[in-house]
C-alpha cells in the first residue's frame, strides 16, 4: 500500500493568506481546494477551515486553528536549490515582510514556519571523504546566514 504524507500546518486565522503567499513564492505551485466552515462548525459559517495547496508538487494543508499552538524550528522544510539565484530569490521572498534570517541557511518566515534554503550539493561538500575538505566547507557554512554556493565550494577546495 502506498501512503502519501502531507504536511499539515496550523495557523491562527491566516491559513488562506499563508497558502497564497507560499504559492506565490515557489514555482509550479497552486491552491487545490478551500474548505469553508458550515453551520455549527468550529468557526463562523463561510470562513476558511482548511486550504489544500501544492508547492512544487508537494501537497500541504493549512488549517485555521486557534492560538494554542505555534511553529518551532524543531520542524522545518528544506529546499534544495540548484543555483545561487534560486537561493537568493527564495531567501528574499521568504524573509520579506517580517521573516527572520538564521545561521547556516535557516530562516523563519512571517508566519513562523522554519525553512532551510540550501544548495543541492551541500551534503556532498559536508560529507567529502577528505575530512579537511569537509571541515573547510562546514566552517564556511557556520559563518553564513544565507548560503553562498561559490564561497562554500571555494572553502571546500581550499581556494
Amino acid at each position: 500500500m502506498t501512503q502519501r504524507i502531507t504536511p499539515f500546518l496550523w495557523f491562527e486565522g491566516q491559513a488562506e493568506e499563508a497558502a497564497r503567499f507560499y504559492v506565490s513564492v515557489f514555482p509550479d505551485s497552486r491552491i487545490v481546494k478551500i474548505l469553508r466552515n458550515g453551520e455549527g462548525g468550529p468557526a463562523p459559517a463561510g470562513t476558511v477551515l482548511t486550504v489544500e495547496f501544492e508547492l512544487g508538487g508537494t501537497p500541504f494543508v493549512a488549517l485555521n486553528g486557534n492560538p494554542e499552538f505555534r511553529f518551532t524550528p524543531a520542524v522545518s522544510f528544506a529546499v534544495s536549490c540548484a543555483t545561487q539565484d534560486e537561493i537568493d530569490t527564495l531567501w528574499g521572498r521568504l524573509t520579506s515582510a517580517g521573516g527572520e534570517e538564521w545561521d547556516c541557511g535557516w530562516l523563519r518566515d512571517k508566519y513562523g514556519v522554519s525553512w532551510q534554503i540550501v544548495p543541492r550539493d551541500l551534503g556532498d561538500l559536508l560529507s567529502d571523504p577528505d575530512p579537511a575538505r569537509a571541515q573547510r566547507a562546514m566552517q564556511a557554512m557556520l559563518r553564513m546566514k544565507k548560503l553562498d554556493i561559490a564561497a562554500l565550494r571555494a572553502a571546500h577546495s581550499g581556494a
